[in-house]
């Protein structure tokens, strides 16, 4: 058997693929719009907006072909923007229609207390028998999107899985040989590989509709994040390796710190339990040609046995290479998607860019936050921040947003505010740390991850003020890093503050805690974890 695999030009499809091939499946892609309706069975992996990937889909030809494949009952599997695709139509982009399958609109989560996008690992509650989940055991599956479908009485018969986050929304749906889901299955580790496996292997999808299955009454429940984070870098001999600093200083006796391969060590993070990988570039290699960036073969290798979330970051930006051609932001982030990421992050670029907004007020649609947004949605944007605590005596020394603070200052200053810094912590900008995440907030990131100068490689536990700060000043998820030295700061980071995720780096590397005793102690302590 075979499976063709829809690949319209956007988003991480590698993952798709790879997850395929791992279980042994031949994978071929369209080619025309005929293939779609030939295909033995179609797999349609959708990333980014709604209106983008509309659009796509019209000039490439694909719509009608995709609405008479459906209709007709050939095999069919949408993930993701792909299964809202089905709807008529979307919030997100007012006015661009959908496949027209299934009644009503997709919705934006509404505003409160959960952050938006959600991001991360949740249950689902299964409204029907499916071959799909013959296996299924309720592990948690991973999500990461900003729309959802609500429940309706007009799409009763296609409900086959439900999740809550805020509000009860439509998670799976299938009829006959045709399903979709809102969740990854190919980034939702041995769970989801095994319920793609149905589909692939199956020879029919007829599911039995209500026969059996009591919905379970319970509200399914977001789990918090372990994540484990490579800084990769070349060492001087020109080798890539994974490093780790103390306040980012990388050298140790002169020599750049080796703790591992980055390959294999992503590898490792993920048969131990890791819910996202992320690995920062902090090499500098944008002044290469980006055919010869390492990290793309990093992410092309990783993402061949690595099925949880990956996270690229270092050097998204745009540059003009060695032999005078010019690359965007975008055409960058394009470049790792296509090699295996899943999200990208943003450094310096975004402090920059958001100086820019800041001083003019005005979104120019060419930033590189914009720009990544607007075509892969804003959950595949994480700002990486890096802020350094700077002391001040009273309120009326500075016009940034100060905290009062438990640890004084070298000279019992009482009050602080955390200075935004670039080029790795080296230069200082008069840009405090609310400034940036609201402005990238604004300009459509969808997540931040929030390092801390003063607590990196101290194992003295994460930066609770710090965190608590930005948390209560952005709606989207943050990710906790920089200072754990035990599972204890992470059962603390969770239980004094409303972060979404919490990363480390060198404790993972040179196995001083390892991700199973941090879950087991994070879970312990009352925090759900997957």
């Amino acid at each position: 058997m075979s499976v063709t695999l829809l690949d319209y030009g956007a988003g991480n499809v590698r993952s798709v693929r790879n997850a395929i091939r791992k279980l042994g499946i031949t994978v071929q892609d369209v080619q025309d719009p005929e293939d779609i309706f030939t295909a033995e069975k179609l797999i349609f992996p959708g990333v980014g907006s709604f209106g983008s990937v509309m659009d796509r889909l019209q000039a490439l030809g694909y719509v009608e072909p995709l609405q008479r494949r459906i209709r007709e009952n050939k095999h069919f599997l949408g993930i993701c923007v792909a299964f809202q695709a089905l709807y008529e139509g979307s919030e997100e982009s007012p006015g661009v229609a959908g496949l027209g399958i299934l009644p009503g609109q997709v919705l934006r989560f509404p505003p409160g207390k959960l952050a938006v996008p959600q991001i991360g690992w949740n249950g689902i509650r299964l409204h029907k028998q499916s071959p799909l989940f013959e296996d299924y055991n309720g592990e948690k599956l991973y999500f990461v999107h900003s729309y959802h479908a609500p429940v309706s009485k007009n799409s009763t018969e296609w409900t086959l899985a439900t999740t809550d986050y805020g509000v009860e929304f439509v998670s799976a749906v299938s009829h006959k040989n045709v399903a979709a889901f809102q969740f990854h299955p190919e980034k939702s580790g041995e769970a989801g590989l095994k319920i793609l496996n149905q589909y692939l292997t199956r020879k029919d999808l007829i599911e039995v509709c209500g026969a059996g299955v009591v919905v379970d009454p319970k509200k399914t429940r977001m789990a918090k994040r372990i994540i484990a984070c490579l800084d990769v870098r070349t060492n001087d001999n020109g080798d890539l390796v994974v490093t780790k600093g103390d306040q980012y200083d990388v050298r140790d006796a002169g020599e750049v710190r080796n703790l591992g391969k980055p390959v294999e060590l992503a590898r490792r993070y993920y048969e131990e339990g890791a819910d996202e990988v992320t690995f920062l570039n902090i090499t500098g290699f944008r002044d290469f040609p980006m055919k010869d960036q390492p990290m793309l073969e990093v992410l092309q290798k990783t993402s061949e046995n690595v099925f949880v979330p990956l996270t690229i970051g270092g050097g998204i930006r745009e540059f003009t290479d060695s032999e005078g051609k010019f690359y965007s932001s975008l055409d960058v982030a394009s470049a790792y998607f296509r090699a295996g990421a899943d999200k990208i992050s943003i450094g310096s670029d975004a402090v920059y860019v958001a100086e820019q907004f800041i001083s003019s007020g005005v979104k120019t649609g060419k930033s590189s936050i914009e720009q990544i947004s607007f075509v892969y949605g804003a959950q595949a944007v994480v700002i990486s921040v890096d802020p350094q605590r700077v002391y001040v005596k009273s309120p009326e020394n500075t016009s940034h947003a100060l905290i009062t603070t438990k640890y004084p200052g070298p000279e019992g200053e009482k009050y602080c505010w955390y200075q935004c810094t670039v080029k790795g912590g080296r230069e200082g900008r008069d840009l405090d740390v609310v400034q940036l995440v609201q402005a990238c907030e604004k300009l459509g990131a969808g997540e931040i991850l929030l390092n801390c100068i003063d607590k990196d490689g101290t194992n003295s536990g994460f930066d609770i003020e710090l965190i608590n700060l930005v948390k209560n000043s952005v709606s989207i998820p943050v990710i906790a890093s920089s200072g754990a030295g035990s599972a204890r700061h992470f059962c603390e980071v969770f239980q004094k503050t409303n972060t979404d995720a919490a990363l480390a780096a060198g404790i993972f590397h040179r196995k001083e805690v390892e991700i199973a005793e941090v879950k087991k102690s994070v879970q312990m302590s009352g925090v759900e974890v997957r």
